[in-house]
């Protein structure tokens, strides 16, 4: 579906957008926009790839008249653009809300405007019951898309769609280039609390994840994979075993805004997602803003027990991250390198 179409991705640059562009610049799709504000990154693209499909546009997601030279003549639109530190979100919450919501909404306007057929919006688990400024604003930003969504239907216009994932291991600015880097350096690994977990899964399988929802998403749905999980005391000694490393933990407590453990899907959520096997797809609420709805009728509620989070999916066992870390091109760099180099260009 992909077969001479424009794609355009925001914030290009990161590790979503080269993932990408490993996947697509061989294929016969006829062009690829990146769109972001950092103009060194984007010179370190070019000159990496060196391919004549892909196109750069500077501009950032908060400036919505930036983003409309770029969205001209384009099919397809991956939003990726985003503020994702939490401690950072947590000291600077205008900035994540300017950037996370008003700037994916400034996306979507644009999109419409210029006849997008189709735009999925990257969201992240931390939008499912968030305690931090990064979850909060991407839970707005998820709110955006559906009501985007339903004007977007009526106008016959962009089908939006979102996908929430965890974490993707080895991506810009997580813990594992910080632990390959400390084992390097002989330092300590520093863990925040060695109970805490997370959703593992690997760049390729977060750009799967799009697809998906790229070719099998109606207006307003959010698309989320099943996957597994592992607490940062397993990480930590995964990776000490694969370097054969013996430098020491360090638990040095929990940062700004950090959960015990993360949910990819809510309880309610889980009350209307369907499972379509590695994936769990949950519909738009697409009911109409009728009050007797509200306060006069009603639906009663499936029964179930619990959402979908952390604790409660398959943990890794030692072996099982090792195994699942070895697959990364990342580590098989580190490993032949014999020095950490960066995971992105």
């Amino acid at each position: 579906m992909f077969k001479d179409k424009t794609l355009l991705i925001t914030g290009g640059t990161g590790s979503f957008g080269n993932a990408v562009l490993r996947r697509f610049l061989q294929t016969d799709i006829r062009e690829i926009r990146i769109f972001s504000r950092d103009e060194k990154k984007q010179s370190d693209m070019r000159l990496a790839y060196r391919n004549k499909k892909l196109k750069f546009y500077i501009g950032d997601v908060r400036r919505p008249e930036s983003l409309l030279d770029a969205m001209v003549g384009v099919d397809y639109v991956f939003h990726a653009a985003a503020l994702k530190q939490v401690p950072s979100c947590e000291f600077y919450p205008m900035e994540a809300l300017m950037t996370n919501a008003v700037g994916a909404e400034n996306v979507m306007n644009a999109a419409i405007a210029a006849g997008v057929e189709r735009l999925v919006v990257l969201s992240t688990d931390k939008a499912a019951y968030p305690i931090n400024a990064m979850g909060m604003t991407k839970a707005i930003m998820e709110k955006l898309a559906v009501a985007k969504s339903r004007v977007a239907a009526e106008r016959d216009s962009t089908i939006i769609t979102i996908t929430r994932y965890g974490n993707v291991m080895a991506s810009r600015g997580s813990v594992i280039p910080l632990f390959v880097e400390q084992i390097k350096a002989g330092r300590p690994l520093t863990v925040t609390d060695p109970s805490m977990t997370r959703f593992m899964m690997s760049i390729d399988e977060a750009v799967d994840l799009v697809l998906y929802a790229f070719e099998h998403g109606e207006p307003g749905d959010l698309f989320v994979q099943k996957a597994p999980a592992a607490t940062i005391e397993t990480l930590a000694l995964a990776l000490k075993k694969i370097f054969d490393s013996d430098v020491p933990i360090e638990i040095i407590g929990v940062r700004h805004g950090e959960k015990q453990y993360e949910t990819l899907l809510t309880r309610e959520e889980m009350m209307r997602a369907q499972d379509l096997g590695g994936y769990y797809r949950v519909p738009a609420d697409n009911r109409d803003l009728n009050y007797d709805l509200y306060y006069f009728q009603g639906a009663p509620p499936d029964i179930v027990p619990e959402d979908y989070n952390s604790n409660n999916t398959h943990r890794l066992t030692l072996n099982e991250m090792v195994e699942m870390l070895l697959k990364l091109d990342y580590i098989q760099r580190a490993l032949a390198n014999g020095s950490e180099e960066k995971e992105l260009i």
